[in-house]
């Protein structure tokens, strides 16, 4: 009872999670009260629900996305379909993970060789700055993540409001996609780019590839059979130094893909204290 009344409570805000707390609608003390009370995975739940609830329509083609909080909307997408309430559904998963959870729950799959067009694609996100792009790739799915969501009509990210930050870089190290063919020499390239080097420190994911945190003593091991290198950032990637440092890391050979995601957000549904908040792209 506790999470549905709070869900209901949260609804109804839709700020920016970017406004100053100050200048947002004030809120009953009743509802402030339990959407503070909320763990991180029932505020993961509220937003994985109402990207599902949302944007999805029967007969769509769907990306599902991988990490903790793609995990709802996953879990959401298979109530849906089961209970009728959604049909013709066919969704693209992003990681083996997330493969199984969807065959788990009965939600017919294809490939983008077959649909490589998709209505709607949704995930998570490590960090969001003002101008939605992403850091991604925390749980080694980035690869496949940006094939699937970059042929999407819409690309709905999905995070709590610890997510988000006015820079990108110091808060998550930035994963990059090498090949395994001589990975400390693709290392350096990237550690030494005109727009990276003295920036950052560039580490060797090791252990498993769903964490960049060091779990084990072998190289990590993507779905791709590709490693990861993460960068930890010293100084604040602002806006507008993102997508220049996207394009430096991608065009280095030995890179297979990195964990930038500029200019791919439709919308990003917050979850946080103050409610669930929806954030659209600036239209061009």
């Amino acid at each position: 009872m506790r999470f549905t009344l709070a869900v209901l409570a949260c609804l109804t805000a839709t700020t920016s999670a970017f406004t100053p707390a100050a200048l947002r609608p004030a809120r009953s003390g009743f509802a402030l009260k339990m959407a503070s009370t909320l763990t991180q995975d029932e505020l993961k739940q509220m937003v994985g629900y109402k990207s599902i609830d949302d944007y999805v329509e029967s007969g769509m083609v769907v990306g599902l996305g991988t990490g903790s909080t793609a995990y709802y909307a996953v879990e959401r997408l298979g109530q849906k379909l089961k209970s009728g309430e959604l049909k013709d559904i066919v969704a693209i998963p992003t990681s083996v993970r997330t493969k199984e959870q969807a065959e788990e729950l009965g939600i017919p799959l294809v490939t983008l060789d077959t649909h490589s067009k998709l209505d709607v694609a949704i995930d998570g996100a490590d960090e969001v700055d003002p101008d939605l792009n992403l850091v991604k790739g925390g749980g080694g799915a980035l690869l496949r993540e940006k094939m699937v969501e970059v042929c999407a009509d819409k690309f709905i990210v999905i995070v709590d409001e610890s997510k988000l930050t006015d820079a990108l870089g110091p808060g998550f190290p930035i994963p990059v996609e090498i090949t395994p063919f001589c990975h400390l020499h693709t290392l350096k390239l990237v550690e030494n780019l005109p727009s990276v080097a003295g920036k950052c420190k560039a580490v060797l994911r090791m252990g498993s590839s769903s964490s960049n945190k060091p779990d084990g003593d072998e190289i990590a091991v993507t779905d791709n059979g590709n490693y990861i290198v993460d960068l930890h950032f010293d100084v604040p990637i602002t806006p507008e130094e993102a997508p220049v440092m996207a394009s430096e890391i991608k065009n280095t050979v030995g890179v297979v893909d990195h964990g930038f995601f500029c200019g791919m957000s439709t919308a990003v549904i917050i979850a946080g204290s103050d409610g669930i908040s929806v954030k659209e792209a600036k239209k061009e």
